[in-house]
């Protein structure tokens, strides 16, 4: 096991308007593969930025003992930047070769140092991640997303880290690519902590961190066996809570029962000693003396039933709010066996190059269709919707949409108008729905209170899904066809389930690219197509890894 190894003591951070992301977070990180989940919106991007020191903290401190990579969510890298700009290779890659061409000058064996065999590690590391035919000389605007984030996996670990930090490395790549990635991980000999929504990678780690609530909890085994122990709490936690208000139930009982004892005992203690003939001065200290008893009796019957309340607030906090979207859209019915899209022979070129293979490609959507197209990164599945959608022309071929509306998300999730709040966008996009059902719709996907007035370009990834996805399914018309392109992208695992219940409530038919095959299988895809070397196949679903 690897001594490396993070260390985060008092850890606290907040926005510049003084907006806490948590505080106090103490934790450590040890040798192994450890995963940290969270919901979206709790900091875990954040977290993973303070430790690699591209975030400073407000409070505390973060100790990293050994070498560094940090691979983050977004790539900040810009197009025109080579293969080996991007690895870090190039200045060496370029002293070697001026040697080689016989310039022997002293700075050019400054630059290269120990890193004579730089062309074969940078190259073997690039085979290792599935990118055996990208040259050193190639563009970055040229590659596909899946490939430009296994470059900066390679460029992280061409550092060769002792501890390696990664911001759901995942995203955009294909399925061969994740294979590729779950083996470099399986082998990993130092220190590992990564953000991932991906949970056949999440299965594969030693442990798993939740950050939630303003806490860092630990638990030991992979993803499974983390939700197996959360849903034991949570057992617990309901038992604890149902327990909990039976207390309360029954001291407010014992408590009603013995004020109106006192009542009855006072009223009694009146009527005789009207009847015995007392002294007044001897009555009343004998009725101030029940009144004080009685009022002891009730204090403590209050206390209790305060004490009851307490531990009745403490289980509570115990549950987890796990809130799922439940809705039904039978606007977006569509009668089966209806060509909702029908494309035959359809080719794209870029520079004089067919996307798709000689006959070009072929598709047919037919009624409530749930299907998934897979395929390497780079084969054209982005712009196969695209070209169903019809924003873009197809240069050969023919294509016909069915007079329903089509709704596309893209990966980047741009529908909405950023400066707009939640609210505002459902309304330009259900015009016609009465105010009063479009909250109630809001309410449905998880927007209540003040979330519905937030602008749409604050939101967490999660949310600004969730609020395309209100807007899109609820439209007017609703749509009939749904282009769904890696929509699981950036979302934690609360959030995947969120959009799993609201697919379930689409009765249109949709096509989604994805490669999260877990995804696939929950949202009962019943058609499975393929795109690979510009060809578009029927397949059966693969089996989960």
């Amino acid at each position: 096991m690897s001594d490396a190894y993070v260390i985060c003591s008092n850890l606290s951070f907040s926005w510049p308007d003084d907006t806490p992301v948590f505080e106090d977070l103490s934790f450590t990180v040890g040798g192994g593969r450890t995963g940290l989940v969270a919901p979206n919106g709790a900091g875990k991007s954040t977290l993973l930025k303070l430790i690699a020191g591209e975030c400073r903290p407000t409070g505390g401190s973060v100790t990293v003992e050994g070498v560094l990579g940090y691979l983050p969510q977004s790539l900040p890298l810009a197009g025109d930047l080579t293969v080996s700009e991007v690895l870090g290779v190039a200045p060496v890659l370029r002293a070697l070769h001026a040697i080689e061409a016989g310039d022997a000058s002293v700075e050019h064996f400054t630059t290269i140092g120990n890193d004579w065999d730089v062309e074969e590690r940078t190259q073997a590391q690039l085979d290792r991640l599935g990118l055996a035919g990208v040259a050193l000389t190639r563009r970055l605007d040229t590659l596909s997303g899946g490939q430009v984030v296994s470059l900066g996996l390679a460029a992280q670990l061409l550092k060769r880290p002792d501890v390696l930090l990664l911001d759901e490395p995942t995203n955009n790549l294909d399925l061969d690519a994740r294979r590729m990635l779950y083996q470099l991980l399986d082998d990993w000999p130092g220190c590992l902590l990564l953000v991932s929504h991906d949970r056949a990678l999440l299965d594969r780690m030693d442990r798993i961190l939740e950050l939630d609530r303003g806490e860092v909890r630990s638990y030991g085994g992979n993803f499974t066996a983390y939700q197996e122990a959360v849903r034991a709490e949570q057992e617990v936690a309901e038992r604890n809570v149902r327990n909990a208000e039976q207390e309360v139930k029954r001291e407010k009982r014992e408590m009603q029962q013995a004020r109106e004892r006192a009542e009855r005992r006072a009223s009694n203690a009146s009527r005789n000693l009207k009847s015995a003939g007392l002294p007044k001065i001897f009555a009343g200290t004998m009725k101030r003396g029940a009144q004080e008893s009685a009022g002891r009796a009730g204090e403590t019957h209050a206390a209790r039933v305060s004490q009851a309340r307490a531990r009745l607030d403490e289980a509570g906090r115990a549950l987890r709010d796990e809130q799922r979207i439940v809705l039904d859209l039978p606007g977006t019915n569509v009668p089966a066996g209806r060509t909702v899209f029908l494309g035959e022979r359809m080719q794209v070129r870029y520079g004089g190059r067919a996307l798709f293979a000689a006959d070009g490609a072929d598709l047919v959507i037919r009624g409530p269709e749930r299907i998934a197209l897979t395929g390497p990164n780079g084969a054209g599945k982005s712009t196969l919707l695209r070209l169903v959608h019809g924003d873009l022309e197809s240069d050969g071929g023919r294509a016909r949409r069915a007079d329903g509306r089509i709704a596309y998300l893209s990966q980047r999730l741009d529908l909405l108008d950023l400066d707009r709040t939640v609210a505002e966008n459902l309304a330009a996009f259900a015009p016609g729905t009465p105010e009063a059902e479009r909250m109630n719709l809001l309410a449905r996907f998880l927007f209540r209170g003040s979330r519905i007035h937030l602008p749409v370009g604050v939101l967490s990834g999660g949310e600004r899904l969730r609020a395309t996805l209100v807007c899109v399914l609820c439209a007017e018309p609703a749509p009939q066809l749904l282009l769904l392109d890696e929509p699981t992208n950036n979302l934690d695992l609360v959030s995947v389930a969120q959009l799993e219940s609201a697919l379930g409530a689409y009765q249109g038919a949709f096509v989604v690219v994805s490669h999260d095959q877990r995804f696939l299988a929950e949202i009962g895809v019943n058609r499975w197509l393929r795109l690979a070397g510009g060809e578009l196949r029927e397949t059966g679903a693969p089996e989960l890894d």
